[in-house]
């Protein structure tokens, strides 16, 4: 049997303010694509289908298209709930498109029931785990601890209990939303600590065949049939050196016969540059990266004046800047305010921030500024008494 294992779509998701609706529809395309032309059996989607709990609209228009063409290749597709998604939202009528082959597993009250997929070896049980909330998953289960590895500990329980009234030979996969140790986070995954623990052990899932991982957002291998495929796109620019894409696993009689990564396509690479202005002006070698979404940290002693506007001259699609000055930022001057106008304050503040002062016509329009919002009381009696 062969599986194509997929996660953390995060439909209707942005970047830096980007539309990334686009860049998603063409991922859609590549996963259609790769299951006709790698004859998958079954897609394994393992949670954050969207990007929040109330998807936007084209976001579900997406989610709608992208079903209704896995399931219109002939491939069963098994789909969980993570913890962006509205688990009740997402598996709406979920009963009714079982019968489409569409198999949504987003309620605690079905961990357990398997979809049973069969190939020329015999039965597979297909488990999907839903995003297990720690204090959810207490009440609904009455556990005895509030954690990720009760809940999950729990649901494995179910699962095996499953899986002992099969008959002898029946292969398991399991779906899972959740941060198992070995994987590495990035900056675009939302915390999920509990008592500040927020990863289980990867034994926990040591006697199944196949474990399809979702919620970090970087690929990784925790065993040969533990791993995350990682989320398709890039959400942050800590993921800049990550690969993208989906794992295809042939199943055999006794388990994971061969897995190989199916890369998928990059609408715009991520790119973080680090020098002063001129040298990421200048530079030939960062040619390669004008066409790249850019995070510039720049190293300039002083802020250079309208760095951002300077810097898209030549990188169009830079989105983030930082600052960290060779020698580290200078120690803040602490001046008393008291009896000071506010414009006097402000230009201190450009000054510190810039490391210059304000030009007249920038503090022409700070003083105007202040008058705007109320006048400078200070600055008035200064005015008077001159």
């Amino acid at each position: 049997m062969r599986l194509l294992h997929t996660s953390d779509w995060h439909l209707g998701r942005s970047f830096h303010g980007e539309g990334l609706i686009a860049a998603q529809a063409a991922h859609v395309d590549h996963l259609v694509e790769t299951v006709v032309q790698q004859r998958v059996d079954a897609v394994l989607v393992a949670g954050d289908v969207y990007d929040r709990a109330l998807p936007s609209v084209d976001a579900v228009a997406l989610a709608d298209e992208a079903f209704h063409r896995l399931a219109a290749t002939g491939a069963r597709v098994v789909v969980t709930s993570g913890n962006h998604d509205s688990a009740r939202r997402l598996g709406f009528n979920s009963r009714l498109v079982d019968l489409a082959g569409v198999h949504l597993r987003t309620s605690l009250d079905r961990v357990g029931e398997p979809v049973v997929l069969e190939d020329e070896h015999g039965p597979v049980a297909v488990h999907g785990l839903p995003y297990l909330d720690p204090d959810v998953a207490r009440v609904a289960w009455d556990l005895p601890s509030r954690s990720h590895a009760a809940a999950l500990g729990h649901a494995l329980g179910r699962v095996r209990a499953d899986l002992a009234t099969r008959p002898r030979g029946t292969r398991s996969v399991v779906l899972a939303h959740a941060f198992v140790t070995g994987g590495e986070p990035s900056d675009s995954e939302r915390d999920i600590a509990v008592g500040g623990v927020s990863s289980v052990a990867a034994e926990l899932f040591s006697d199944l065949d196949y474990v399809a991982l979702g919620h970090l957002h970087g690929r990784a291998t925790l065993s040969d049939s533990v791993r995350y495929s990682g989320s398709p796109i890039a959400y942050s620019f800590s993921e800049a050196r990550h690969r993208k894409g989906s794992w295809l696993v042939d199943l055999g009689a006794s388990g994971v016969e061969a897995c190989e990564f199916v890369d998928a396509p990059v609408a715009r690479s991520l790119a973080r540059l680090s020098g002063t202005i001129e040298d990421l002006l200048l530079d030939p070698a960062l040619a390669v990266h004008e066409g790249s979404w850019v995070q510039a940290t720049l190293t300039d002693a002083r802020r250079p004046v309208r760095a951002m506007e300077r810097l898209r001259a030549r990188f169009p699609h830079a989105l983030a800047l930082r600052f960290a000055p060779e020698g580290g930022e200078q120690p803040v001057q602490r001046t008393p305010v008291e009896g000071r106008t506010g414009h006097a304050v402000a230009l201190d503040f450009v000054d510190h921030v810039r490391g210059e002062g304000a030009s007249a016509e920038e503090s022409a329009l700070l003083r105007e500024a202040f008058e705007c919002c109320g006048g400078d009381r200070d600055l008035v009696r200064e005015a008077g008494a001159s």
